[in-house]
């Protein structure tokens, strides 16, 4: 039987011919640009390649990952320039070669630039070369039950990841309905003679299973992978450590408990909210004016929120309501008769939210979070959603991962919120500041395009 998409074994080394080619390119493109100089020497053009060839022997690893998101990518190839950078100047400085600072500033700034922009077109590439039918996993699952169910809905949900079930086996009577079940755990050895199979992931944690699986995977040079039967109390993200030579799963901590993250994270909100603050008269003389023109009242409006922790502040926006006795227990809804034209206007374009950038500048709030709740809905949802105060492990924002993807408004039924709550507990648990541009970018787009639940 021939193995469709065989070629596959290729895709890492091409795309690392193509990373070089870009170093390259780059290199030479700045010479005949800038003439000779330097910098541009054929010493230092052994050594960027030189290091470039330690650097790529670990970091070309990216290409063959099936799932990654697009920050993620970002981040592994910046960190990628770094390092490669570090190496390059260390060698250089080892033997001595003297360099001008703003071209080597200059020639890694546009290296950085065009690999971020290669790796992330190159995933969209490889995607759409997976959906075609090409460089396909073939997938066996041992087990059923809501673990299988699980990761065949992961593995399934994006035909770019590129994984094709071929079968499943579990002994369990009603697990016999799945769709591609193909027989009982004795029929593996069998189905495997008869398929080729790549990839094995075995859901049941039975000892006996388990070794019989593993001595079939490893007689058949198949990869074998264990999935965990975590239950919901515990569906986080866990990394493998060791207790001498007892492996054990950790529960990975929050990112932002590391001291760089939240000092990075913390700078770009008061860069960010100190230059919205100075420029905000332009915006706020008109809409005081419109604000009070539609009816009267104060201009902001102001209500306590739950914030970090569970701590409670005062989140501020523009008043785009008539005063009301009820503004603290509901929310606003599409055809509200408590808003005024004016503050229709200023909800559907997201202006209302701008004096949240004070909120961001004092602290109480991140420009990029969980959207804060009113206290009231955070004392009924933290009732009856599982994980909701798991939302709380970082400040809110004034957008969010929940926002961009259309959760936000009016939220009629309780699983409208059990996704806003499985968003941000996502968010939580995988920040990292490109997601952070990511879900600014995506804010600002949504906002110009409009948006239907904004009102």
């Amino acid at each position: 039987m021939s193995r469709k998409g065989r070629y596959g074994q290729f895709i890492r080394g091409i795309f690392t011919l193509v990373d070089f080619a870009i170093l390259n390119i780059i290199f030479f493109g700045l010479f005949f640009c800038l003439g000779s100089s330097d910098f541009f020497t054929k010493p230092i053009w052994l050594i960027l390649n030189g290091a470039f060839c330690i650097v790529e022997s670990f970091s070309s690893r990216i290409h063959e990952r099936r799932a990654l998101f697009a920050d993620r990518v970002t981040i592994e190839a910046l960190r990628t320039v770094i390092l490669h950078a570090a190496l390059s100047f260390a060698m250089i400085s080892f033997i001595d070669i003297e360099i001008h600072p703003l071209k080597y500033v200059k020639f890694f700034s546009i290296f950085a630039i065009a690999l971020c922009i290669w790796w992330i077109s190159s995933r969209k590439i490889l995607k759409l070369y997976r959906t075609h039918g090409f460089n396909f996993k073939r997938i066996i699952i041992i087990g059923g039950g809501a673990p299988a169910q699980h990761l065949i809905d992961e593995m399934i949900g994006d035909r770019g990841y590129g994984y094709r079930i071929v079968g499943i086996f579990d002994d369990e009577n009603n697990n016999h309905s799945i769709a591609n079940f193909s027989g009982r755990l004795n029929q593996v050895e069998q189905f495997i003679k008869d398929n080729i199979i790549d990839e094995m992931y075995c859901t049941i944690t039975d000892e006996d299973v388990m070794a019989r699986m593993i001595k079939l995977a490893d007689n058949n040079a198949i990869d074998f992978y264990l999935v965990p039967q975590f239950n919901k109390s515990i569906a986080r993200k866990f990394e493998l450590s060791a207790v001498g030579n007892i492996p054990i799963l950790a529960l990975r901590p929050n990112p932002l408990k590391n001291f760089a993250n939240r000092l990075a994270k913390r700078t770009f909100d008061l860069v960010v909210s100190t230059i919205v603050l100075i420029c905000s008269p332009i915006v706020l003389i008109p809409v005081a004016i419109g604000i009070k023109l539609s009816s009267p009242g104060p201009i902001f409006f102001r209500q306590k929120r739950t914030g970090y922790r569970g701590k409670e502040f005062w989140c501020y926006k523009f008043r785009t309501m008539r005063v009301n006795k009820d503004s603290d227990k509901l929310q606003a809804t599409r055809n509200d008769p408590r808003k005024t034209r004016f503050g229709d206007f200023l909800r559907r374009s997201s202006i209302d939210e701008l004096p949240q950038f004070f909120n961001v500048w004092r602290g109480d709030m991140s420009i990029v979070g969980p959207r804060p709740h009113m206290v009231k809905h955070t004392q009924d949802y933290s009732a009856l959603i599982d994980k909701y105060m798991l939302r709380h492990t970082i400040k809110p924002g004034i957008t969010g991962w929940a926002q961009v993807h259309g959760l936000r408004g009016q939220t009629e039924y309780l699983w409208q919120m059990e996704k806003r709550v499985e968003y941000d507990v996502w968010y939580a648990e995988n920040w990292n500041m490109m997601l952070d541009f990511k879900i600014v970018f995506l804010t600002v787009y949504n906002a110009i395009k409009g948006e239907k639940n904004a009102f």
